[in-house]
């Protein structure tokens, strides 16, 4: 069931709701520059064991409205709120893949944990994407540059290198043109501001020593984006935080890794 909910006068959610019955709740942020269906191989499982799944296409994403303004992480976990508060969301766990973990890291922060009960982070973009002279690991602020550079220049030329990027092991080259084609539906300006908002933002080192919920950290040992060290600094933060380590697994653990994924993600659920 697909439903679009304002979130500002004129910009608007656009949210998957599958098995609006279930017993318990999951929402999904994804990462950059997907949509909400990079999570297709959750959402076709999960509902099996009588879960609830709610996906959201971010702003300039997807099939959602492609403002010029708005791609900071106050604004996209603000969007989240208001989808939560607009779906009556209770008790739920929240799921946040790379920059989505990064959005969900901020709304446990921002918004008090509203109505979450769980946390669960994938491959997650925090504390920093980018390496700093206090957090050495990450890509380079060079790397980013050159990719906002590349979006405005030769985006596809841009995403494929990306997807080069993301999977440690064989995928089909039909998956890999599947997410490939994701990148294209996103606008080309939310893109390069997402890749923006990665050199700008610090503040997500303060708000995971926030966080007070069960929290669930699966982390690929071999991911290229979001390096490992990431994994293990969330866990350091978080008080209640399992972190789970995927040997032989890049960024895109639930494709690397799908049955162990979602075998993980169950029992966190349960």
């Amino acid at each position: 069931m697909g439903y679009y909910i304002n979130v500002e006068p004129d910009v608007y959610i656009y949210v998957e709701d599958i098995n609006p019955r279930g017993r318990k709740t999951i929402l999904f942020l994804h990462g950059w520059p997907g949509n909400l269906n990079l999570f297709e191989y959750q959402y076709n499982q999960l509902p099996k064991y009588g879960y609830r799944c709610v996906g959201l296409d971010m702003r300039g994403f997807g099939r959602s409205a492609r403002p010029w303004r708005g791609y900071d992480y106050n604004r996209l976990s603000d969007d989240v709120r208001a989808v939560v508060e607009a779906l009556g969301l209770k008790n739920f766990v929240l799921g946040g893949h790379s920059t989505g973990g990064a959005i969900a890291v901020r709304y446990m922060a921002r918004h008090q944990a509203f109505g979450v009960s769980k946390l669960a982070l994938f491959a997650a973009a925090a504390p920093s994407l980018i390496e700093r002279s206090y957090f050495p690991y990450g890509l380079s602020r060079q790397e980013v540059l050159d990719i906002i550079q590349n979006t405005y220049t030769d985006r596809p030329d841009m995403l494929r290198g990306f997807g080069n990027m993301i999977f440690h092991n064989y995928v089909t080259p039909a998956l890999s043109d599947w997410i490939f084609d994701m990148g294209l539906q996103a606008a080309s300006w939310a893109t390069a501001a997402i890749a923006n908002t990665w050199l700008e933002e610090e503040g997500l080192f303060r708000d995971l020593k926030t966080i007070r919920v069960p929290t669930l950290i699966l982390h690929g040992l071999n991911d290229l984006v979001c390096l490992y060290p990431l994994a293990t600094a969330q866990k350091e933060s978080i008080p209640d935080a399992k972190l789970i380590p995927f040997e032989s697994c890049g960024h895109f653990l639930f494709y690397d890794q799908q049955k162990k994924f979602n075998k993980e993600l169950l029992c966190f659920l349960e």
